[in-house]
């Protein structure tokens, strides 16, 4: 079996499919518990996404595995052609929706975030767009 990047990110004429970083976030914890990281290791937000994770993210039903005190939200940025640099938060469903209709291929990228401790991770990338344009 070969792997080439094209059947990482899914093939040309195929739908591209989602990446899941839950393995590396069990390993990261892992690594925390047993001391190996610090608290500062893992709970260290940018603070332009904490001020997005506060006002505009997305409520989860799952507890902060750090300081166990708060909820996590998950922020979504998306990248790609004819967007900014830096990528564009997503502050609704809408919006969301608007990017997935376009014709450029994008990529969001969901992360989960403690808006107490600052504990971050990438959850998960999945595409956007319908790709019938390439750029």
């Amino acid at each position: 079996m070969t792997f080439r990047p094209d059947e990482v990110r899914g093939a040309a004429d195929g739908p591209a499919g989602q990446v899941d970083y839950r393995l590396a976030r069990r390993s990261v914890l892992a690594e925390y518990r047993r001391g190996r990281l610090s608290r500062l290791d893992v709970c260290d937000a940018h603070p332009e996404l904490m001020r997005a994770a506060r006002n505009v993210g997305e409520a989860t039903a799952l507890d902060c595995p750090i300081c166990e005190d708060a909820r996590l939200v998950h922020v979504s940025y998306v990248f790609g052609p004819r967007l900014p640099p830096g990528g564009q938060c997503i502050s609704s469903a809408r919006e969301l929706a608007r990017l997935s209709g376009r014709a450029d291929r994008l990529t969001c990228y969901v992360v989960e975030v403690c808006p107490e401790c600052s504990w971050n991770h990438l959850a998960r990338a999945l595409p956007l767009g319908n790709g019938s344009r390439r750029g």
